[in-house]
């Protein structure tokens, strides 16, 4: 399952130091002045999953392979982008391929690093930022009205379902609301995935802090001055210190962090807080040649979990052999599972859950 997520936010909030500290490398640029970053930079990171090492330690493989995230660095975004100001409409053009968008905002007080307003004022930038998203989409609700109006004068159900979906998006969307708080129906859904709406993507905010502030954060402090409902996911960062990091191994990296009181990297809270918000899980396939991770959606099914690995698995999937990451090192292996009626036989209906190993049997 590929997955790619958009970096998003206005010029010099740290997106391209972010984007280098994840993606271990110096891609994008990261310089004191608006649009340093024009093209976008794509950079692949493996999901860390301490379970892969587990497995590892029981099997032996040739080969561990994690799951894996694309992250998108993005030009910054000004007032005025959803009508082509500074980079917009490459901007637009380019978040719309991606599967959710990860907002970065700035908390962080530099006197030589030039804010594009002057001030730090983390409300005011989200919402600029969600402004010109919702602008676009806009623009993109009313061109589709027009074509869902005269479709619906025919009767097709199709075309009337669109009709009411638009009229009702270009009023929410209208009010400053993002598409994805509009509520809508089952009979809705193909319509709104149709739309393409940015507003429409899962969004997470990331609060780019001092070292001192990322020590001690506070969630409702940053919800407060970002204006955000409970609902919202927040991740704070600290990018200057995780590019830092960089130049130091696994291990004294770590060591690092304990000296600063970090208990948990940033990274990791980021990509955590991105399988959360994009409804993702990880399932297991073990044996002598690899270990791996494999994404799906919560409640996929056991057909379309083997589906992941090859298309034609789910189309001839017959049954699967499931059981649990700690099951098969409580009990040494498969052999061990089998032993001690820890594995389960699943039949097509059967849910994958997070951290299942998985033998797939298929047909020919």
């Amino acid at each position: 399952m590929s997955l790619q997520i958009g970096i998003v936010g206005l010029p010099n909030v740290g997106k391209s130091t972010l984007f280098n500290a994840i993606t271990k490398s110096s891609l994008a640029a990261a310089e004191n002045f608006p649009f340093c970053t024009i093209d976008p930079n794509v950079g692949t990171i493996e999901v860390p999953d301490t379970r892969l090492d587990e497995l590892a330690t029981i099997v032996h493989p040739q080969r561990i392979v994690c799951s894996v995230i694309e992250f998108v660095d993005i030009a910054g975004l000004v007032k005025g982008a959803s009508t082509g100001e500074g980079l917009g409409n490459q901007f637009l053009s380019h978040i719309r391929n991606c599967d959710a968008i990860a907002m970065v905002v700035r908390f962080f007080e530099d006197s030589n690093i030039h804010h594009v307003d002057g001030n730090i004022n983390p409300q005011r930038d989200r919402e600029v930022v969600e402004t010109e998203l919702i602008l676009a989409d806009l623009q993109t609700v009313e061109k589709n009205l027009d074509r869902a109006v005269k479709g619906a004068k025919s009767g097709k159900k199709e075309d009337v379902i669109k009709k009411e979906l638009c009229e009702r998006l270009n009023t929410f969307l209208a009010a400053g609301n993002p598409a994805r708080k509009l509520p809508i129906t089952e009979e809705e859904v193909v319509a709104m995935q149709e739309l393409h709406l940015l507003t429409q993507k899962p969004t997470l905010f990331i609060v780019n802090c001092s070292e001192d502030d990322f020590t001690r954060f506070q969630e409702s402090a940053a919800r407060e001055k970002l204006g955000l409902s409970p609902d919202e996911i927040i991740v704070p960062i600290c990018a200057k210190t995780e590019c830092d990091l960089m130049d130091f191994s696994d291990e004294e990296a770590q060591e690092i962090m304990q000296s600063l009181g970090i208990q948990e990297s940033g990274l990791s809270k980021l990509i955590r807080s991105a399988f959360q918000l994009l409804g993702l899980e990880s399932f297991f396939t073990a044996g002598e040649k690899e270990v791996r991770a494999w994404t799906v959606h919560k409640n996929s099914t056991a057909p379309q979990a083997a589906g992941v690995i090859h298309t034609d698995f789910e189309k001839k999937f017959i049954k699967a052999e499931v059981c649990q990451v700690s099951d098969f090192v409580k009990y040494n292996g498969w052999g061990g599972v089998r032993e001690n009626g820890a594995l389960k036989m699943e039949g097509r209906d059967a849910l994958i859950h997070d951290g299942d190993i998985c033998i797939f049997k298929v047909g020919a």
